[in-house]
């Protein structure tokens, strides 16, 4: 059984109007149906463009925020479905590293008492001495030194309030490391030290990480397994060198046509492919599949029937009706996806000169 699972996940906000009586007149679906499993010391990444639901997947993970449906399975028990002080008690095997180190640390606390508050809360450590022995290891062991502790958020770098991030979640001893946006804020020299620092960490200590991310580059580095979402629904899956070298969803080729390629002959020939209109509104999302309003091969069927994520072998899930036929090339796009076509479709032809007559002047 996996280590993490999850079934039919669904967060939905109400939208309300009124200004004494309100009252619920539609929902923003974040997060509407998705299903997926990480496996003890996988490494799970998750990408999409903002606003697809990637972060608030997350926080339903530790309810954080308020699961609308479905069951979220931590080594065998439902999260969803815990009394408030159960949970409290799980979230000790659960923790998460926020996208802004900055403004996930309080300003006015050291190093010592961030880092402490988590131990007191859940009964770690049988002293202030004990718990402060801890830290001091667990700050050597994500490259702090031990003067750390008595200095505030503020004098730190950004990769070090990362570094601090991470000692947090680690005091805790945690199974599972919910990593949202890790590096996003960081330097791109930052970003492969904490992204080795991560990949350390789980080699040594046995972690599982579920890792959030738009940087497909980093989440190719890092990840066993890829999922992609858009709009809040799951539209792919597989393992990380099979969905890099042939995706499946229209929505995964157009996200890896975007990647740069560091060979300047190998990026002139590839098929680069551009999506049409602006990501719907996830409080009034598409009927059928959610991406058909920007597919370049959307079919009449796509804007009916919603496609269910569906096994193509060797552990690739798609959710698309035409997956098949687009790889094969039985399917032909009914709108332009290349650069220069988009371009030739958007500027039109100018029409022909009307010929003048002279003018004649009269005296």
């Amino acid at each position: 059984m996996s280590l993490l699972e999850l079934d039919g996940v669904k967060v939905h906000f109400p939208v309300k109007k009124g200004l004494l009586f309100d009252r619920t007149v539609g929902h923003v679906y974040a997060v509407d149906g998705v299903s997926l499993k990480v496996e003890s010391g996988q490494t799970y990444g998750l990408v999409g463009e903002s606003g697809c639901g990637k972060t608030t997947l997350g926080r339903a993970v530790l309810r954080l925020v308020d699961i609308t449906d479905g069951e979220v399975v931590f080594d065998g028990t439902d999260l969803a479905k815990l009394p408030d002080e159960e949970m409290r008690r799980f979230r000790r095997r659960l923790q998460m590293v926020f996208q802004d180190p900055l403004g996930s640390l309080n300003p006015r606390q050291n190093i010592e008492s961030i880092l402490s508050e988590g131990m007191l809360a859940h009964g770690i450590g049988a002293n202030q001495e004990e718990r402060r022995e801890k830290i001091k290891a667990i700050l050597a062991r994500v490259g702090l030194p031990a003067n750390s502790l008595a200095r505030y958020p503020h004098e730190f770098s950004g990769g070090q309030r990362q570094r601090i991030g991470i000692a947090r979640a680690l005091v805790l001893e945690p199974d599972v490391i919910i990593c949202d946006e890790p590096v996003s804020a960081l330097d791109v020299s930052i970003q492969a030290q904490v992204i080795n620092l991560l990949e350390e960490l789980q080699e040594q200590l046995g972690l599982t990480y579920l890792v959030i991310a738009h940087d497909l580059a980093v989440v190719r580095h890092i990840s066993d397994v890829i999922g992609v979402m858009y709009l809040g629904s799951l539209v792919e899956e597989a393992p990380s060198d099979a969905l890099y070298a042939a995706p499946k969803h229209p929505y995964t080729r157009a996200l890896m046509s975007a990647v740069p390629v560091p060979d300047p002959e190998v990026e002139d020939r590839r098929e680069r492919i551009l999506l049409h209109g602006d990501l719907p509104s996830p409080a009034n999302p598409p009927a059928g599949c959610r991406f058909h309003t920007r597919c370049p091969w959307a079919q009449p069927r796509c804007a009916e029937e919603r496609p269910e994520l569906t096994d193509t072998g060797d552990g690739h899930r798609v959710a698309c009706h035409f997956a098949a036929e687009i790889e094969a090339g039985e399917l032909e796009p009914t709108r332009p996806t290349d650069v220069e076509a988009v371009l030739n479709a958007a500027i039109p032809d100018e029409p022909p000169a009307e010929p003048t007559e002279p003018v004649t002047k009269t005296a």
